[in-house]
């Protein structure tokens, strides 16, 4: 999918997404988590009234729009997409977000006290310039709240039956954690959200299936089988333990 084709997208899966999540779980994410979720990793990397997040790779700005109406913090979501920033910024009607054209990295220089980054580690091929970027964003103490899809490197029979395999960079947990350090980040807190996520992608994937003749109309049947295809195989990963979800908050501990 390219970059300037997200809005078709979004709306073609919007009503199959919310179905796929049970009541009250889904703010817009275009991921596997849910609500309760995503407020336990804003919760733990401590956002709160006066608290500046720069949400990165924020897409339509589901999670990050929930986040600033639910804890009150200051705002600012950054995509690569301006169809989908189009739409955060419909949508976040009087919350006081802000959204804004970047290409990741670099990083907007804050600082920030809280750094986001939602399902998204994986599309990053080489992960410590990030974090070093991520690092010096953060202002002392400062926080980074993300997620990683944990586990060795795709091989190339995976890759060849991975829609859009430029995107899918797996990372070990031992060398993300090692990456951290390296850039003054140091793990406050982590948790193991494969199961969960197993759940949701069998989910997606039944309402994908079910809604699937209205979502060809809009995006077609190649990317409907693509899609599928993607969240088939993630559902067998996370089944098999292939990839683990690993939710992590870390702290800036020097500059």
């Amino acid at each position: 999918m390219k970059q300037d084709e997200r809005a078709p997208f979004v709306r073609a899966l919007r009503r199959a997404r919310a179905s796929a999540y049970a009541p009250g779980k889904f703010v817009e994410q275009e991921s596997f988590m849910s609500a309760a979720e995503i407020r336990a990793l804003a919760g733990g990397a401590g956002i709160a009234p006066g608290v500046s997040v720069l949400d990165l790779c924020c897409g339509i700005g589901g999670p990050g729009r929930f986040i600033t109406r639910e804890l009150g913090c200051t705002y600012l979501g950054v995509d690569f997409s301006s169809s989908a920033l189009d739409i955060a910024r419909a949508r976040a009607g009087d919350l006081p977000c802000r959204f804004e054209l970047a290409r990741i990295p670099p990083i907007p220089p804050g600082p920030f006290d809280v750094v986001l980054l939602f399902e998204t580690m994986l599309a990053f091929p080489e992960k410590e310039p990030l974090l070093r970027d991520v690092s010096r964003a953060l202002g002392p103490g400062g926080r980074f709240a993300f997620t990683v899809e944990e586990g060795l490197p795709l091989t190339e029979s995976e890759r060849e039956r991975m829609p859009d395999a430029d995107t899918v960079w797996l990372t070990p947990l031992g060398e993300m954690l090692t990456c951290l350090e390296r850039v003054g980040l140091r793990v406050r807190w982590q948790e193991d959200w494969s199961r969960s996520h197993y759940a949701v992608a069998g989910s997606l994937i039944n309402a994908f299936a079910a809604d699937a003749t209205a979502i060809a109309e809009q995006i077609g049947h190649k990317a409907l089988e693509e899609l599928l295809a993607a969240h088939r195989l993630w559902s067998d990963w996370l089944r098999e333990g292939r990839v683990r979800k690993i939710a992590l908050v870390a702290e800036k501990t020097a500059d």
